[in-house]
């Protein structure tokens, strides 16, 4: 199980590495003046290879997490509220990961309509999502 445990955590933060820097991606996108092709075409690039890599990570650290938590019975036991907060942070997570992949189809197609200071603040919510995780996995809060 600590095998399992260990290659869970290092497909999360790689996953979650990967939501730090695609958001980050956007925030340069937006700022590209619009005769600047060639480098609107080079930060879509690293972006759409950003998104295929993050998205490779994320499977496995969902199938072993699943694995700790069904097969091993981590946070199945009666009482363990802070698994269901997890999950659905968890859940929020998956969204925010696809809502990323929207917006770079939106990018792609030259319909950004947000500014550089929206994708900012959008940054930031995988630094929260990712803290009150770890809090509720290792604090075990309630």
């Amino acid at each position: 199980m600590l095998w399992i445990k260990a290659l869970h955590i290092v497909m999360v933060a790689s996953w979650f590495a990967g939501l730090f820097y695609l958001p980050r991606i956007f925030v340069n996108l937006a700022m590209v003046s619009p005769e600047s092709l060639a480098e609107f075409e080079r930060l879509l690039l690293m972006a759409r290879k950003l998104l295929r890599f993050t998205t490779l990570l994320a499977v496995p650290a969902i199938g072993l997490g699943l694995v700790l938590w069904l097969y091993y019975g981590i946070g199945l036991a009666p009482g363990n509220a802070w698994m269901h907060a997890k999950l659905a942070l968890v859940g929020l997570t998956l969204a925010y990961h696809g809502y990323c992949a929207k917006l770079l189809r939106q990018f792609t197609a030259q319909q950004n309509r947000r500014s550089h200071i929206w994708y900012r603040w959008f940054n930031e919510a995988p630094v929260i999502l990712m803290l009150v995780i770890v809090v509720l996995v290792v604090v075990k809060p309630f």
